[in-house]
């Protein structure tokens, strides 16, 4: 829960960094699509998005070394505290100020988390179906698909729904991690490799094309809901994740209040333009 909770501040850290050099890499007339590959090239060049991806790097080391000691709905949950991290940080380097609320809110999350961290056992030991990492595969596919019609969305849904697509990817990540036993060659077969790679690369690109305009807190709560609530749900029914003897109760609350949590910063946490 310490390599999780963790891995939460590196991704809410890396968030706001990576919104001030999207935003400062796009250009006026956008592309109209969520995949903006162009945009990244031009991200990437600000030692802002740089460092950002320094922090997705160790927070993702991480959150492999917490897959593998604590059930992924646990992990998932403390994910969700990288949305309190961007709105405290965002406060800090974006000059957003934070309401009575969405204080509240993170201090939400950070009771959903305590529970969620009382509750969790260990790891389930489910090696997962051939048709559980050939579904990964598809969902990770379907995610680029949902990234390229989303950017014609709205501006008021389009980070949000970017986001959603960006996490559903870092999700399939997730649950893949768990898929893969090791780092031989015969992994290369495996389709939970390809999915891992498929979806984390589509995720960064949404999350960037996200992060280019609109609300920061929007397009990471977007991001939470997709990484925790659909792995949370694969790793109970199909790889034997359990909470300790006794104290699903105190689990499934946890994970409730820490998600509400995100979703009320989503609703109140709308950034000003720097």
């Amino acid at each position: 829960m310490v390599c999780a909770l963790g891995a939460a501040v590196c991704f809410g850290t890396a968030s706001v960094l990576q919104a001030m050099a999207a935003r400062a890499a796009a250009r006026p007339e956008g592309t109209g699509s969520g995949v903006d590959a162009a945009l990244f090239l031009r991200a990437v060049r600000q030692w802002r998005y740089v460092a950002g991806l320094g922090l997705d790097a160790v927070g993702f080391v991480l959150q492999i070394i917490a897959l593998r000691h604590v059930p992924i709905y646990a992990v998932g949950a403390a994910l969700a505290a990288s949305l309190a991290v961007t709105a405290v940080v965002a406060a800090r380097l974006l000059g957003v100020r934070l309401s009575r609320l969405e204080w509240g809110a993170v201090a939400v999350v950070c009771a959903g988390l305590l529970m969620l961290g009382l509750a969790s056992g260990e790891e389930g030991h489910g090696v997962g179906t051939l048709a559980l990492k050939l579904g990964l595969l598809a969902v990770a596919g379907l995610v680029l698909l949902v990234g390229a019609v989303a950017g014609r969305l709205p501006e008021g849904s389009r980070a949000l729904v970017l986001g959603l697509a960006a996490g559903t990817g870092f999700g399939v990540v997730e649950v893949a991690v768990r898929l893969i036993d090791s780092l031989s060659l015969r992994e290369l077969r495996n389709p939970a490799l390809y999915a891992l790679l498929l979806g984390g690369a589509a995720a960064f690109l949404l999350l960037t094309s996200a992060l280019e305009r609109g609300s920061v807190t929007a397009a990471t709560a977007g991001l939470v809901l997709g990484e925790t609530v659909g792995p949370a749900l694969v790793g109970v029914a199909w790889l034997g994740d359990r909470p300790r003897e006794g104290l699903a109760w105190l689990a499934v609350t946890g994970f409730a209040v820490a998600v509400a949590g995100a979703l009320a910063l989503s609703r109140f946490g709308e950034p000003k333009e720097p």
